[in-house]
């Protein structure tokens, strides 16, 4: 699949989903920092780590990864918890935050 293909089908898609797409200047990683330190992390603690046969496989993986991350895995801020314990304690105490 070719690169302008490639770019119309996923204008197409974002048209017809009310998604405005908005990129980053070329050569410029730090203008995407968080989702550049999401790639990287992707792919250094799943996809360079496994033989997979089947993109089920790849999905399989990612979702258990996606879930200890957020769920069990403590993190260095804040207070060391996971980010959906985080998120609870600040929904319980602040009216503002909502829990999807």
């Amino acid at each position: 699949m070719d690169r302008n293909f490639t770019a119309a089908v996923l204008s197409e898609w974002a048209e017809q989903h009310g998604v405005i797409l908005d990129f980053i200047q070329p050569g410029k990683p730090m203008q995407n920092g968080f989702i550049e330190r999401f790639n990287k992390t992707l792919r250094t603690e799943i996809l360079d780590m496994y033989l997979f046969r089947t993109l089920s496989e790849v999905r399989e993986l990612t979702e258990n990864r996606r879930t200890e991350y957020n769920e069990e895995r403590p993190h260095s801020s804040p207070g060391g918890i996971p980010p959906v314990t985080y998120a609870r304690q600040k929904l319980a105490g602040d009216s503002n935050w909502q829990w999807y």
